[in-house]
């Protein structure tokens, strides 16, 4: 049996290390799959590979995070910036891209409970191990 530890994952976007994260943390997805399907009239199969490389991170910081404002400037000022996202527990996990931008800054919302500011990051060659 192993346990997931959330202190065991990291991020770091332009060499800055996020801290204060709220409960959904990260999130990555490719934007396609990396093979697609097609079926001729009289059931012959091709399989074809997508190359496509780009893929998205979410990221969920609680609003008093010190990396607000951080990443808010790299949305304003559409700064391209590596990503990583390392899982270090078991079984060990990484997400690497040399290149990628936050699309807008979050969303802000303020009122009797303090709400989570959500930032996606368009990644232009994400490498999932």
């Amino acid at each position: 049996m192993n346990t997931y530890d959330p202190k065991d994952v990291t991020v770091v976007v332009g060499g800055t290390y996020l801290t204060g994260f709220s409960e959904d943390m990260v999130e990555a997805e490719k934007d396609e799959d990396n093979y697609e399907t097609k079926v001729g009239a009289q059931g012959d199969v091709i399989r074809t590979k997508v190359n496509n490389p780009l893929g998205t991170i979410t990221l969920t910081l609680l609003p008093t995070s010190p990396q607000v404002a951080y990443m808010d400037k790299l949305a304003n000022t559409g700064a391209l910036v590596p990503v990583s996202v390392i899982h270090s527990g078991t079984p060990k996990e990484t997400i690497t891209v040399t290149e990628s931008f936050v699309k807008k800054p979050a969303t802000r919302t303020y009122g009797k409970d303090a709400e989570d500011r959500e930032y996606e990051l368009q990644c232009l060659d994400m490498d999932i191990q």
